[in-house]
């Protein structure tokens, strides 16, 4: 009995879920002078309902910048950099507590939450906890 209850909770919940997150265009670029990574192309809307959240924390979840290690085979262990996220307008702007080193190539790492689609889409593919898709957008000084 309580099985079922759950299932139909789920389904319910995948049913209501429809919704498409519009498709973003993440542009980076370094700003002030090359001392801060600006990321734009997000929906002006969903950046500032999560810029009202000020923890670097969560950007840092959503946007973490990396140092490129020499072993590019290694990049998914790397620690991301520390810094600070500012929201301006509908861009993001990280200024990592140490400044980035001229030469030295870097990713932040775009989660691609807008390719997942609803619930159901999610669940119909058998997507695991931790296989979000993402992209690594590269950047240097």
């Amino acid at each position: 009995m309580k099985k079922n209850v759950c299932f139909i909770g789920l389904v319910l919940m995948c049913l209501s879920c429809t919704r498409h997150a519009p498709t973003a265009n993440v542009k980076i670029g370094l700003v002030d002078s090359n001392r801060a990574v600006q990321i734009s192309g997000f929906d002006r809307a969903i950046v500032e309902d999560i810029g009202r959240d000020t923890a670097s924390e969560v950007w840092q979840s959503l946007l973490p910048v990396y140092k490129m290690p020499a072993d590019t085979d290694m990049k998914d262990f790397q620690n991301a950099q520390p810094g600070h996220y500012k929201v301006m307008d509908s861009v993001v702007v990280f200024t990592p507590d140490t400044a980035f080193k001229k030469g030295q190539l870097y990713f932040v790492r775009w989660y691609q939450y807008d390719k997942i689609g609803d619930a159901m889409q999610y669940i119909r593919r058998n997507k695991k906890t931790g296989s979000l898709s993402y992209k690594d957008l590269l950047f240097s000084y």
